[in-house]
């Protein structure tokens, strides 16, 4: 069965992310697992698993706030620091809030 319609939050993902995926479905789950594939720590797996995940969610915010989602995205994918990510958040909220 081919997949007609890809969902959003998958769009967004890049291939190594996807390829991650998989291994994970095919470890029946197992971070533990997935770690002796990679050849890295547990910590190592479960960081890109919760990185992953603030993909996913970020994508879904997307359609709401896509500025937000962009600053979130570059943060994730660490091309801005945290730090400078809330406060390019902050300022945007304060100009948003501030025009309404």
């Amino acid at each position: 069965m081919a997949i007609d319609i890809i969902p959003e939050w998958m769009i967004n993902l890049e291939d190594e992310d996807v390829a991650f995926i998989k291994k994970f479905i095919m470890s029946s789950g197992s971070l533990k697992e997935v770690a002796n594939q990679y050849g890295v720590t547990y910590p190592t797996v479960r960081l890109r698993l919760d990185r992953l995940i603030q993909k996913i969610q970020i994508s879904e915010d997307n359609a709401s706030e896509p500025y937000v989602a962009l600053i979130k995205r570059l943060a994730i994918n660490e091309k801005i620091d945290f730090d400078t990510a809330k406060v390019l958040i902050s300022e945007y909220k304060k100009i948003r809030n501030n025009g309404n």
